[in-house]
């Protein structure tokens, strides 16, 4: 196990915290987010590098902006969850596997055989989280009515496994934000460290956007089959939360108990960083 660069963990918590407390500042994070985003990013910081701690970078503040945009509608959403800042579970959901990935690169090494595709199943987390984010902000905006991504039905805004044009285009962006965040990051490390292009990581321009599309198909698709549903007999209204706003204990409908919209968020995630590397493997190895 290579020794850990404890100067580097230490820097990274420090910035971690720093942009967790601005973002708690702002309402994007929950104190309980707020310290899983430092978790988070310490470890990502510290084990992953300058390029990793770019990416996580991009992706909190790309989607913490998105997520502004109608938020006051957002929030009057019966359906949704949660409308409000990132909480622990929801940091978590979305920056699990990443977490996981810099703990795996820690205990390995940047030497390692087992580094492109732990830095590949990093991209395609990101990509996966950042792709779900925006499909659902963007879609929530969208004036064309959802529809169930498995029969095609009309259903309300906001309610899980519902997609419109313009949140599976905002899924799309999502990925290519950070497919193209990624390689112009690492086109800027490599310029800095040998004074040379390292283009031969094109591939990320297209893996990671159709990886993280993928990712928010799949979760739309949980989303409409197994994901818990409630139902409100006072409002008569569906909703995901277990307690309705209103104040009354909603009954189960559909779904499972577990499988909650943290829970599909972070299945999600690996199912991007799954397809990031199985649609990476043939540049990897060509």
């Amino acid at each position: 196990m290579p020794a850990w660069p404890f100067t580097s963990l230490l820097l990274g918590f420090a910035l971690a915290a720093v942009i967790a407390l601005a973002g708690w500042k702002l309402r994007a994070l929950s104190f309980s987010g707020a310290v899983g985003a430092v978790l988070i990013g310490g470890f990502v910081f510290g084990f992953g590098g300058p390029t990793w701690a770019v990416l996580l970078v991009a992706f909190f503040a790309a989607s913490s902006l998105l997520s502004r945009l109608g938020r006051s509608r957002k929030a009057r959403n019966p359906h949704l969850e949660k409308a409000g800042p990132r909480d622990l579970a929801q940091t978590l959901a979305n920056g699990g596997v990443a977490l996981l990935m810099a703990l795996a690169v820690g205990a390995t090494g940047h030497d390692s055989p087992w580094y492109p595709y732990f830095a590949l199943a990093y991209f395609g987390s990101l990509a996966a989280a950042t792709a779900d984010t925006w499909a659902t902000e963007i879609g929530l905006l969208s004036s064309q009515r959802p529809r169930l991504i498995t029969t095609g039905e009309p259903t309300q805004p906001g309610v899980s496994g519902g997609v419109t044009r313009m949140g599976l285009l905002g899924g799309l962006a999502g990925g290519a934000f950070i497919g193209i965040t990624a390689f112009v990051t690492i086109q800027a490390a490599s310029l800095l460290t040998t004074g040379a292009w390292f283009l031969s990581d094109g591939f990320l321009l297209i893996t990671l956007p159709v990886a993280g599309f993928l990712a928010s198909l799949f979760d739309s698709f949980l989303g409409a089959t197994v994901q818990r549903l409630y139902y409100c007999e006072r409002c008569q209204t569906s909703t995901e939360k277990k307690v309705h706003d209103c104040g009354q204990t909603a009954r189960p409908i559909r779904g499972l108990a577990f499988m909650n919209n943290d829970m599909v968020n972070f299945l999600a995630t690996c199912v991007g960083a799954l397809a990031a590397i199985l649609l990476s493997y043939p540049f990897l190895v060509s």
